[in-house]
């Protein structure tokens, strides 16, 4: 049984459900981490990032499968 939380992306900020992009800080309260690690991770191509410019911001569904991946 998988203790990950499923990401809504319908509740992202009032974004699109086919979007579904979050950001840093809804990232690490997902997580359970700092906003800090998520940006360090982002910086070192750990985690899927999507770069708008000098914005980071993550795809639920690519951080879902992230988070999958982790737990193997």
């Amino acid at each position: 049984m998988s203790t990950a939380k499923h990401i809504d992306a319908t509740t992202t900020a009032g974004a699109p459900s086919h979007i579904g992009l979050l950001t840093a800080g809804q990232v690490a309260q997902l997580l359970g981490v700092p906003k800090s690690w998520v940006y360090a991770q982002s910086r070192e191509g750990r985690l899927p990032t999507v770069r708008l410019g000098r914005y980071y911001r993550y795809r639920a569904t690519a951080i879902e499968a992230w988070l999958a991946e982790q737990e193997r």
